[in-house]
């Protein structure tokens, strides 16, 4: 394909007019390579996105060769090569040629597949303003270098994209403040209106058992005494995940005023400098709510173990009780546990939950996430 103005101008208005109505991260990043590689001497592309600790991460590729794409892109995903070192480093400014790509050589070496002519690679950073995201890079069979005109394209594209990143991300931070206020005032509703009514409930009840001398109506009363305030328990957690009370003094302390709550003693146990972003920090609460929640419904015992370790690129979360244990195909999912919830949670950050219990030998629940 020779590439023209108008063959360009064209190519930037149907991308612009895709990424403007996308708000899918994933489906706008496919689908403004899928256009770029349509419609230019490009054939190959990829995209990283590189957090502010300088790890990078695959997050879209489209017409790979089976030498980048073995065994799930693994030379891709894994290790280090020169345009993200320069990223990291703040020397790649615009759309650049790369001599050679040492991710290429890499998987060349392993003998992992043909790279169908592909030896070498040009990249741009992808930006709004002063803030970077990652890395858009583009390649072609027996190609080492592309025209300025071609690079001139590539840094309107990733222009492009780097803008629409930044309208997804100002997006979805919109909808998560709007449902943190909306689980602020589910919260306070709760809280002035059924948890009211409970607390009213228990007093009532109490006052019966002292106005009777009828020892069945006594019982009763206190049946419903002690029923009433077991929801009133059920309530006060329930308000506490709307609405996390401390979780802004950090992960531990949110966890253990949360332990507190319900009864139980926490022994804490920390490796490395707790630095996580919000919502990692917020999955990591959440899961250790449900495992909490379960050792006071059906553990059967007052203490648990919390161990958190905390390296330069993921964290590890493990509480452990000595209660009564659970036997479980890893197969069947149950409810009342709650396994399936905390492994949602992980795995939407890109993370993992694995647990091992026997009866009587008590449960240990272990959490990986990168971040």
């Amino acid at each position: 394909m020779v590439l023209d103005e108008h063959s360009n101008v064209v190519l930037l208005k149907e991308i612009a007019e895709l990424l403007n109505e996308e708000t899918d991260m994933d489906r706008m990043l496919d689908g403004a390579i899928g256009k770029l590689l349509k419609g230019s001497n490009f054939e190959t592309a990829w995209i990283f996105f590189i957090d502010e600790n300088g790890k990078h991460r695959l997050v879209a590729h489209a017409n790979l060769p089976p030498a980048l794409e073995e065994k799930n892109c693994r030379h891709l995903q894994k290790g280090g090569c020169w345009c993200v070192k320069r990223y990291r480093d703040g020397d790649l400014k615009k759309a650049s040629n790369i001599i050679a790509c040492q991710r290429i050589e890499n998987a060349l070496s392993a003998k992992a597949g043909d790279a169908e002519g592909i030896t070498h690679h040009a990249t741009v950073p992808l930006q709004s303003g002063e803030e970077k995201f990652g890395l858009l890079n583009i390649a072609a069979p027996d190609t080492v270098r592309f025209s300025n005109d071609e690079l001139a394209l590539l840094e309107s594209v990733a222009f492009q994209i780097g803008s629409a990143i930044k309208r997804i991300g100002l997006t979805k931070q919109e909808q998560e403040l709007a449902l943190v206020k909306e689980r602020n005032r589910l919260a306070r509703d709760l809280h002035d209106s059924v948890n009211q009514l409970l607390f009213s409930v228990t007093l009532t009840a109490r006052g019966g058992v002292e106005m009777s001398e009828d020892p069945l109506i006594q019982e009763t009363f206190r049946d419903i005494q002690h029923l009433t305030q077991g929801a009133l328990n059920e309530m006060r957690a329930l308000i506490w995940q709307l609405r996390p009370k401390g979780l802004e003094s950090g992960l531990l302390e949110a966890i253990k005023g949360y332990a507190e709550m319900l009864g139980l003693s926490l022994e804490l146990k920390v490796t490395g400098v707790i630095q996580l972003p919000s919502r990692i920090e917020e999955t990591l609460f959440r899961i250790a709510q449900e495992a909490l929640n379960n050792v006071r419904k059906h553990a059967g015992v007052k203490e648990v173990e919390l161990y958190l370790s905390v390296t330069t690129s993921d964290v590890m979360l493990v509480l452990k009780d000595e209660g009564r244990g659970f036997a479980v195909d890893g197969g069947i999912y149950i409810p009342s546990i709650g396994i399936q919830s905390m492994c949602d949670r992980a795995m939407a950050e890109g993370g993992s939950v694995e647990w091992s219990s026997e009866i009587g030998r008590g449960t240990e629940i272990l959490v990986r996430m990168p971040y």
